[in-house]
């Protein structure tokens, strides 16, 4: 991440501000940022303009004004006019654009008129989808806190400044501030004072262990990017939370200029899957079309010499390969399951294209702490010297916690005593614990000590207290009467518990005598304890966490975390979660640095977990498996998660992500994430499957006509359809498709991801394609038997109403045939796709025969041989294609299973 965003440079500043910084030093903001952490509090509030008593009212307002509100920049949502605009950019609907203005200008009105109204539908279905999104999402905005206690004076006069609670949104740099445990850091500050200050900055760093914070001598801060700048012990940063303790602290940095705001500057860095694979099927379609029309008129100058003739014929050629409906059909089939998504599970798809992502997706990527675990550790187990379970281990320590929390200056208890005190209330075998003791004394915890101390005195032993010590592990034992060997085994037997994840407090007791009236415990008196035993404590998993990922394992889709913790705790997690991060698929950050691009991405492939990952670590874990061919997603909450997530194909948070995710995300679940995942991947892969079929059947159909078309050109002395009977053929076989978007799948469907693969359409479409043409051509050869004995434009009526029939009823077998692989088939009730196959079917026989049929160039003149024989041609093409597609289905499987197989060996011999 970028150097904090500072105030002013040193020495610059209006007169009689103190250094209060001009706008056009911004550019230098980096450097003066590193210049204040670095100085001495005193140093840095006259650079600041400011003092330890904060600013006077008039100074604030000036500086509110010159600054700006203490809040997040606002993410501006693109109006209905803009993604209208990004609508059209869409590679299929901008060839439509193309294809309606060259129909314009041959003269085809009534085809640029369809696509014009078709490009409009889809464009608006998409365009109202987002904002709908948008809308909902900026519902879910809050301000980082709501108050902050700020000192202020009312003039310059006044020396004694008041305490009073102002709206987060009027802070400024400069302002002094007091906080307390519960309470968020409104900015990025600089401490003042400080007592027993524990900060959380797991959204920031991902680390879920609290950190100690307090007022430091100056030092060089770590350079810019470094995230060491988190662990500075004399800075506090917006976004973080008081656990325990208080400060007095003068702010740094308010609103865009905090390292918070800094995630706004990360940027989706390329095309989603989604993208790449739409940009790759059109660009296939474009070269094609831009091939059919001079590629028919060659051919028939060639062949009759009508060449400009039938301009209108090789465009309409052009048009028929393109699925017209194909913007429209993918917007329906996306909206339709975000609007299920968003009224059943209050899941917000911000960006509609992501839900097919997320049908695709076949790895997800996962932050830690507070997605996969809560920030609410419970005990593990409290064992006594000799290493066995000791319950009076856990009253003790639930003995120091309670009375720390009552006698020293800690409203609330940090989040190891709360998990202690649970315990201890509980468990049968401490019962008591609460009324045993009565309270003396406190020393409250100290960065410096690393430990807290309790002095309680039970009823009936008149003159004695007991002091109770509860701290880190070396910092308790330094402090016991032990022997060196025993010291140094409990050294290791902490060690070895921290390794496998679990957080360690060490618990002492000492006998003292009553102290004299007046005087007081302190520090000197925690000499020469009785180590009593040690607390272990680890994270808790998310409720719905194991189900959801054995579930999403089950659907063929692989887990990997990646999170700034310590390796051991990351792993216990992981071991508890069902996955495996034994051996190789352990990688740490400094293993990561150490590997290049490429053997990144094949290091990627095995490892499970990645521990110790600052934000620039988790977005090149993410991009190199994208590079490695996988659709990912990333699952995160934090400000170190923005990277990864704007890194991934589809970015997913949940509700309570802070603002600059939320805001990024392409999916925000309004609920526990977990307890959706399932259903929303499912819903993904519906639509993914949908649109597949649809292009599969769209695609293959369109293409065999475009090719019999071509040949029939060559073959006889007149134009095989009219221009009309093709705009109106593609308009009901349009309209029959757009059934997909409600289309039901049977759950084998939804077994695996379901990318849209052009490579694989390609094939298939070339495949069934040609079996298409085939079909129609054999179908020319009963319509020339047939008109063999008409004259003239009659003879040519007869052709056009056959195969008008035959391509309507080819048509509706192709949609029920190709819409899913045999296997995948959905067994019940007929669905909205073959009623509507049936319905283009019956549209297709009865047509020619309606007053309709004369008017648009088709006579009914078939006899029943002819009708006998295209039956025959119909039964043989279907059987064809029911044989073609259970073929061509083992096929695809055969080959998926070798690339994986080569894929995998691939990886293995990649291993660094």
């Amino acid at each position: 991440m970028p150097e904090t965003a500072p105030l002013c440079r040193d020495g610059e500043g209006p007169p009689g501000t103190g250094g209060v910084p001009d706008p056009a030093a911004a550019a230098d903001r980096p450097q003066a940022g590193a210049h204040l952490a670095a100085r001495a509090p005193l140093t840095a509030l006259r650079r600041l303009g400011t003092g330890p008593r904060g600013l006077t009212e008039a100074e604030a307002e000036e500086r509110l004004a010159r600054y700006g509100e203490n809040a997040p920049p606002e993410w501006h949502t693109p109006s209905l006019p803009r993604r209208l605009l990004r609508g059209v950019r869409d590679p299929f609907t901008a060839v439509l654009l193309c294809l309606a203005a060259v129909s314009t200008v041959v003269g085809s009105l009534g085809t640029a008129a369809v696509i014009a109204v078709l490009v409009s539908v889809s464009c608006l279905l998409r365009a109202g989808g987002e904002l709908r999104a948008d809308r909902s999402v900026a519902g879910l905005r809050a301000l980082v806190a709501g108050t902050v206690t700020v000192l202020r004076r009312a003039d310059a006069a006044d020396r004694e400044p008041e305490s009073r609670e102002v709206p987060v949104g009027d802070l400024v740099p400069g302002d002094v501030i007091r906080l307390g445990p519960g309470d968020l850091v409104p900015a990025d500050v600089l401490l003042l004072r400080a007592t027993g200050l524990v900060v959380h900055q797991a959204p920031l760093t991902g680390e879920s262990q609290p950190l100690a914070k307090y007022v430091a001598g100056p030092a060089e801060p770590p350079p810019d990017g470094d995230t060491r700048l988190f662990e500075q012990p004399q800075l506090c940063f917006q976004g973080s939370s008081v656990v325990a303790g208080s400060c007095t602290a003068v702010v740094l940095a308010t609103g865009a200029d905090t390292r918070l705001a800094a995630g706004h500057r990360h940027r989706r860095p390329a095309r989603s899957g989604y993208e790449r694979s739409v940009h790759r099927v059109a660009w296939n379609l474009v070269r094609f079309m831009l091939l059919t029309p001079p590629l028919a008129l060659a051919a028939d100058a060639a062949v009759s010499g009508r060449g400009v003739e039938i301009l209108p014929f090789a465009v309409t050629v052009a048009v028929s390969l393109t699925p017209e409906m194909l913007p429209v059909v993918m917007t329906a089939v996306l909206a339709r399951n975000a609007v299920a998504l968003a009224r059943d599970r209050r899941v917000i798809v911000r960006r509609l294209p992501a839900l097919h992502d997320l049908g695709a997706m076949d790895v997800l990527c996962l932050d830690k702490t507070g997605t996969l675990t809560e920030d609410r550790p419970v005990v593990d187990r409290a064992v006594g010297p000799d290493g066995t379970p000791d319950a009076e281990v856990l009253r003790w320590a639930a003995v120091n916690a309670l009375w720390t929390l009552q006698l020293a200056e800690t409203p609330v208890p940090d989040a190891l005593d709360e998990a202690i005190l649970r315990a201890a209330a509980a468990r049968p075998e401490v019962a008591g614990w609460d009324e045993e003791h009565e309270g003396v004394a406190a020393v409250p915890f100290d960065p410096a000590r690393r430990l807290s101390t309790a002095v309680v005195r039970t009823p009936g032993r008149l003159g004695t207290h007991t002091l109770v010590v509860k701290g880190a592990v070396e910092a308790v034992l330094e402090r016991c009467a032990l022997e060196e060997p025993e010291r140094e085994a409990l050294r290791e037997r902490a060690a070895r518990w921290a390794d496998d994840g679990l957080r360690l407090l060490a618990v002492a007791t000492a006998e003292r005598p009553a102290p004299a009236p007046g005087k007081n415990y302190g520090t000197a008196d925690e000499r020469g304890l009785t180590f009593a035993g040690l607390v272990a404590l680890r994270d808790t998993l998310t409720t719905d966490a194991p189900e959801a990922l054995r579930a999403l394992r089950d659907k063929g889709v692989e887990v990997k975390v990646l999170t700034g913790d310590h390796p051991g705790t990351a792993e216990r997690t992981c071991r508890e979660l069902g996955l495996d991060p034994a051996g190789g698929a352990v990688l740490t950050a400094d293993r990561i640095d150490a590997l290049d691009d490429r053997q990144l991405a094949g290091a990627a492939q095995r490892a499970t977990l990645f521990a110790r990952c600052t934000p620039h670590h988790k977005a090149r874990v993410v991009a190199a498996l994208r590079a490695a061919g996988r659709t990912t997603g990333f699952l995160g909450d934090g400000v170190n998660d923005l990277a990864a997530l704007r890194a991934a194909d589809v970015g997913l948070c949940p509700r309570d992500a802070v603002a600059t995710v939320r805001e990024s995300a392409d999916v925000v679940f309004g609920e526990r994430p977990f307890a959706a995942l399932d259903e929303t991947v499912t819903a993904g892969r519906r639509s993914g499957v949908s649109l597949a079929s649809y292009l599969r059947v769209a695609l293959s159909s369109n293409f065999g006509n475009a090719l019999a078309m071509l040949v029939a050109v060559l073959l006889f002395p007149f134009m095989p359809m009219l221009p009309a009977q093709v705009l109106l053929q593609n308009l009901f076989f349009d309209a029959a498709q757009l059934t997909f978007a409600f289309d039901r799948h049977g759950p084998a469907a939804l077994r695996a991801p379901a990318p849209l693969r052009p490579g694989e359409i390609l094939r298939f479409v070339t495949v069934f394609g040609v079996l298409n043409a085939a079909a129609d051509m054999a179908t020319f050869a009963v319509l020339a038997a047939t008109v063999r004995g008409a004259a003239g434009e009659a003879g040519q009526a007869l052709f056009h109403a056959g195969w008008f029939t035959e391509n309507l009823l080819t048509q509706a077998m192709v949609m029920v045939l190709l819409r899913t692989r045999g296997r995948h088939r959905h067994r019940g009730r007929p669905g909205p796709v073959a009623w509507a196959a049936v319905l283009l079917a019956v549209t297709g026989l009865l047509l020619p025969l309606t007053p309709l049929g004369p008017a648009l160039g088709m006579v009914p003149a078939l006899t029943p041989v002819s009708y006998a024989l295209l039956a025959a041609v119909l039964g043989l093409y279907g059987a064809a294609l029911a044989v073609a597609v259970r073929h061509y289905g083992r096929r695809l499987a055969a080959g998926r299973a070798g690339i994986g197989l080569a894929a995998g060996r691939g990886a293995a011999g990649r291993q660094p």
